[in-house]
C-alpha cells in the first residue's frame, strides 16, 4: 500500500505513485459528484477546498488543509485536521499525537477504520442484539401464514414441506447486515497493514448474516428504539464508510473509499464548538439560524453571539472564512453580506473572521448611511491563529475572539 500526503488547493501530477489509472478512477469519482472535489488538468489533478482521505487501487491520498504560505510540516497540519474532526465529533480519538505513537504510517483511513473496529468488537462484547423480521421459504412444519400460490407451485412433489411467511428472532437482521458489509468494506481495503488481521478476526466471531448492498434508503430503515441506541455510533461509521465507497468506479477493478470534507463547512464548526465551550446563562451562541429573505430564500450567518444584561441584549455576527487573507480587504460581496445579517438579526457588529500565522483582530468600522450621513453598524475583519507555541491547534481560540469583543469579563 502506497501513500501520498498533499495540500488542498496543490496539483497531483501524473507521475510516480500517483499513475493514470488513478487519474482516471479519480476523474470518475468526481464526476459522480459534479466535479466539486478536484479541477482536473493535463496530466494531472488540482485539489479544492475538500480535506480528508482516499484510497483506490492500492495508494492511499491524504489531503490536508493548509493555510498558502505557511511553513507548517505536513505533520502539523495532519494533526490539526485530525483535532478539528474530533472536536466536532467526526472522529473519535483520545489525543491528537496518541493515535501514531506506535504506529508511524498511519493515515485517516487507518484512524476511521480502527474507530469502526473498535466499536463492533464493544457491540460484540456486549451482546449483540436479536430482532423480529418476516422470512417467506419452504419450512418442515407449518408456522405463520402459509402462501398458496407459492405453496402450490413448490410444493407439488414435496408434501411435507410448506411455503409459509413467519416471523424470525435472530441475530441476521438489517443492523447487523449493514455491519457486515462495513466490515467487508475494512477488510478489502486494510489489506497491507495492521488492521487486516484485526478485522478478520472480528469477521471470524461476527454473526453469519445475509450479505447486502446497503444504499442511502436503506439506512432510513434502522428501527430506533431503546435496543438499538448502542449501535448509534457504529452505524454512523458504518455509514460513512458505505456511502463513500464506490466499487468499480471506472471499468477497471479500481475500489475506492473517499471521505473528503469541505474545510470552510469545518472551519465554521470548529470555531461554533470552541465559542458555544464558553456559553453561559448571559452568553448564548447559535450555529444555523435561518431567516427568510426574499420568496422562499433564507439567509443563514455562520455564528450568532447573543450577551443578555439585564433589558439590555447584545448581537455579534461572525462568518468564518477558510482563506488567508493577508493585507487584502474583503470583498464587497462579503461586506454586503455582512450589512444585510446585521440588519435582520438586529446586531451591532459585524466579524469576518479568517485564519492566520498571527491574530490581528483588527477594528470596527462603521458602515454609513448615505441618506442620513449618520454612522450605522460595524463590521471588522479579524485574523486569528490557529496554533499555539508548541504548533497544535489553540484549544483557547474561542476565549481569544470572545475576549477580543469584551464578552467574557461582562458575562
Amino acid at each position: 500500500m502506497s501513500n501520498i500526503q498533499v495540500f488542498e488547493h496543490e496539483f497531483l501530477p501524473i507521475e510516480g505513485k500517483f499513475t493514470k489509472n488513478h487519474f482516471i478512477a479519480l476523474s470518475k469519482l468526481n464526476e459522480l459528484h459534479n466535479d466539486k472535489y478536484f479541477k482536473l488538468r493535463h496530466n494531472g489533478i488540482k485539489f479544492k477546498e475538500y480535506v480528508g482521505v482516499i484510497q483506490v487501487d492500492g495508494l492511499t491520498i491524504e489531503i490536508l488543509p493548509k493555510i498558502d504560505s505557511d511553513s507548517n510540516s505536513k505533520v502539523v497540519w495532519q494533526n490539526a485536521l485530525i483535532e478539528m474532526l474530533r472536536v466536532t465529533k467526526k472522529l473519535k480519538v483520545q489525543k491528537v499525537g496518541e493515535a501514531n505513537v506506535q504506529k508511524q504510517q498511519i493515515h485517516l483511513l487507518d484512524i476511521y477504520f480502527e474507530w469502526f473496529l473498535t466499536e463492533v468488537n464493544l457491540l460484540m462484547h456486549q451482546g449483540l442484539i436479536k430482532q423480529y423480521y418476516k422470512e417467506t421459504k419452504n419450512v418442515k412444519a407449518l408456522k405463520g401464514k402459509l402462501e398458496f400460490a407459492g405453496h402450490i407451485s413448490k410444493n407439488t412433489i414435496h408434501k411435507e414441506r410448506f411455503y409459509t411467511t413467519h416471523q424470525v428472532y435472530d441475530k441476521d437482521h438489517l443492523i447487523h447486515q449493514i455491519l457486515q458489509q462495513a466490515l467487508d468494506i475494512v477488510s478489502h481495503l486494510s489489506k497491507g497493514n495492521y488492521l487486516y488481521h484485526q478485522c478478520k478476526k472480528t469477521l471470524l466471531h461476527f454473526p453469519d448474516v445475509k450479505k447486502i448492498k446497503a444504499n442511502e434508503n436503506t439506512f432510513s430503515k434502522i428501527p430506533k428504539s431503546r435496543k438499538t441506541a448502542p449501535y448509534k455510533t457504529a452505524l454512523a461509521i458504518a455509514r460513512l464508510i458505505i456511502l463513500n465507497y464506490a466499487p468499480n468506479i471506472s471499468k477497471g477493478s479500481e475500489k475506492m473509499l473517499a471521505l473528503l470534507f469541505n474545510m470552510n463547512s469545518l472551519w465554521e464548526e470548529y470555531i461554533l464548538v470552541k465559542l458555544k465551550e464558553k456559553e453561559t446563562e448571559n452568553l448564548k451562541i447559535f450555529g444555523q439560524n435561518d431567516k427568510y429573505f426574499w420568496n422562499g430564500i433564507t439567509i443563514r450567518p455562520d455564528i450568532i453571539i447573543e450577551k443578555n444584561e439585564g433589558q439590555k441584549k447584545e448581537t455579534f455576527v461572525i462568518d468564518t472564512k477558510w482563506k488567508k487573507i493577508d493585507n487584502a480587504k474583503p470583498s464587497t460581496n462579503d461586506l454586503r453580506q455582512m450589512y444585510v445579517y446585521n440588519e435582520y438579526w438586529n446586531a451591532e457588529k459585524a466579524i469576518l473572521l479568517y485564519p492566520s500565522t498571527k491574530t490581528d483582530f483588527g477594528e470596527f468600522i462603521s458602515f454609513d448611511e448615505i441618506e442620513s450621513k449618520e454612522k450605522h453598524h460595524q463590521c471588522k475583519l479579524s485574523k486569528t491563529t490557529i496554533f499555539n507555541q508548541k504548533n497544535e491547534l489553540d484549544d483557547l481560540i474561542g476565549e481569544r475572539i470572545l475576549d477580543d469583543l469584551n464578552l467574557l469579563k461582562q458575562t
